[in-house]
């Protein structure tokens, strides 16, 4: 409720003041709206509510329902974990890259993997050709992760791994790395993405159907709760959403839906909620709206903190604390004038910080053409370095609380995105949602309605529909993969194989195949010892499908 002295104000304001500006030179549309397309107001005036309702609505910054952040102090007491996601070629390129950007200052790594790894394949497989190494790092046994993480001390740096289906293979890799390198489990940190769910609506690198992989995301909760308690099981991600083309209420609305289902499964498998929820993490996009992005994380964190405490009934307030990863749009980059994307970036960058992220990862300049170069690479590190040391945005907690237009878009945002969690709920379920193609229609629809704005000019892009120069040629040193990697990857397969124990290798995939058949049987443990013997993802995966089948999409 606007006070009425206020109200009064504004209405003397337009009579007197905004009357003759409109009619000397009006405004440069009749509407104006966020890059999502919530209507923006000409000026935002002081609402009483939020001081009524301060402790509910805001709170104190490391209390729930933490709109203010999940720390008290937030980056007073320590900056956000710098990430520079990296990964191509064969597992020595991409070390060479992890080990150059410690050098230069980044404080996380985050591992990208090639395609047929994402989808449980070797890399001799058919279906790999022409994929090994491009999108990411080919990695199919044990010997790939131990190159990669070569010299990398486990128990300094904490890792981020982007795979969702053969998650468990992958962290059973990186737990067997930590061993050989003399690192308990339990001093292991970092995060594995694990989110399967999003895969049927907006990426695709499914390999089972949605069940069963619900069945080894509550494996992984079990287990790591047990024996990794410093690893985030999951990262919950709005971000491919986002890329799909989802407005920023969407992207908070099917990512905590999918938070919701993994929550469910968890409790249903018979996990306690406080032991499993408070390493549930969260991955979203950052776009160029400024305002928009930081409301949306702030809507985020105050509605899952609402749904953990007053859903499930959280005791402990780890459990309601959603804390995220940001990466910049990757949508948002253009081949066109690659240079502007250093300064969308910067502005996605300060958005993520202003609204709170806890890690950050800067896209590349040139990541419209090619994989990143080393070159734009540090550049895109060095964005953050100076956002977080020269700006001074992170000399205090939650910058923007209490602008008018901020809390007012929060409460929009917020609104929006509980609509769409009851809206799913009425269905069933994230996963009778997925499977009656609402999450994807709505997305299509989104992205439709995007598109027909810019290509109306209704939105401009910089160097796109507007500003353009028809003479520009882009003249960039591109980072290339080589053609030769595959038959080099093959060839250390081939090797691996040729001087592993066979036969201990087939006890570990039956034992694989036999925890599958089994109910209630974790499959952590045996996918670990698989590991260690050495046996392949695509062989490991091969012993699921024979049991769980794979997904057809549809």
């Amino acid at each position: 409720m606007i006070p009425e002295p206020v109200a009064e104000l504004k209405r003397r304001w337009e009579r007197e003041t905004l009357k003759k500006a409109l009619e000397k030179a009006g405004e440069r549309r009749e509407e104006f709206r966020t890059l999502s397309g919530i209507p923006v107001e000409r000026v935002y005036l002081p609402d009483t509510s939020i001081l009524e309702d301060y402790g509910r609505k805001l709170g104190m910054p490391g209390e729930y329902p933490f709109t203010r952040g999940v720390q008290a102090t937030m980056y007073r007491g320590r900056l956000w974990t710098m990430r520079q996601y990296a990964g191509f070629s064969t597992a020595e390129e991409s070390n060479r890259r992890y080990r150059y950007l410690l050098e230069q200052g980044s404080t996380g790594l985050s591992v990208a993997f090639d395609l047929p790894t994402q989808v449980g394949i070797d890399s001799d497989h058919e279906l790999a050709l022409g994929e090994v190494g491009k999108v990411g790092v080919a990695v199919d046994t044990l010997a790939d992760m131990e190159e990669l993480f070569r010299g990398i001390p486990l128990d300094k740096v904490s890792t981020s791994m982007t795979i969702n289906s053969p998650a468990a293979v992958l962290l059973a890799m990186y737990i067997a790395v930590g061993e050989k390198q003399g690192v308990a489990p339990e001093k292991l940190r970092g995060t594995i993405q694990n989110d399967v769910l999003k895969e049927y609506f907006a990426r695709g690198t499914y390999i089972f159907p949605p069940r069963p992989s619900l069945r080894i995301v509550a494996d992984i909760f079990e287990y790591c709760a047990e024996r990794v308690p410093r690893w985030n099981t999951i990262s919950v991600s709005g971000y491919h959403a986002r890329e799909a083309g989802a407005t920023a209420a969407e992207e908070v609305g099917f990512t905590l839906a999918d938070g919701v289902c993994y929550v469910e499964t968890a409790l249903e498998a018979g996990l306690e909620l406080d032991r499993f929820a408070p390493r549930i993490a969260f991955f979203f996009a950052a776009h160029t709206d400024l305002f928009e992005e930081v409301a949306k994380f702030r809507a985020a964190r105050r509605l899952w903190a609402r749904l953990m405490k007053e859903r499930f009934g959280a005791k402990d307030p780890r459990s309601m604390m959603l804390r995220f990863h940001t990466q910049t749009g990757g949508v948002t980059l253009t081949a066109q004038q690659p240079d502007n994307n250093v300064v969308r970036v910067t502005l996605q960058a300060l958005a993520a910080v202003l609204g709170g992220t806890q890690s950050l990862h800067t896209n590349s300049k040139d990541e419209a053409l090619a994989l990143p170069s080393r070159e734009a690479v540090t550049l895109a590190l060095r964005t953050q370095q100076i956002v977080a040391h020269e700006s001074g945005v992170a000399n205090t907690v939650d910058p923007l609380a209490g602008s008018f237009f901020v809390e007012e878009l929060t409460d929009r945002i917020e609104e929006e995105a509980r609509g769409i969690l009851e809206e799913i709920d009425r269905m069933g379920g994230m996963v009778a949602a997925i499977e009656r193609g609402y999450v994807q229609n709505r997305i299509e629809r989104s992205a439709y309605l995007y598109g027909k704005s810019v290509e109306n000019k209704e939105r401009i892009v910089v160097g796109v529909n507007e500003f353009t120069d028809p003479g520009e040629k882009v003249e960039m040193d591109l980072f290339r993969v080589s053609p030769q990697v595959r038959e080099k990857q093959v060839e250390k397969l081939r090797a691996v194989k040729a001087r592993r124990d066979g036969k201990a290798v087939a006890r570990a995939l039956e034992a694989v195949r036999a925890a599958a058949e089994e109910d209630g049987a974790n499959l952590m443990p045996p996918i670990l010892e698989a590991v260690k013997a050495y046996a392949t993802i695509g062989e490991i995966c091969g012993e699921l499908r024979k049991v769980f089948g794979e997904y057809q999409g549809g």
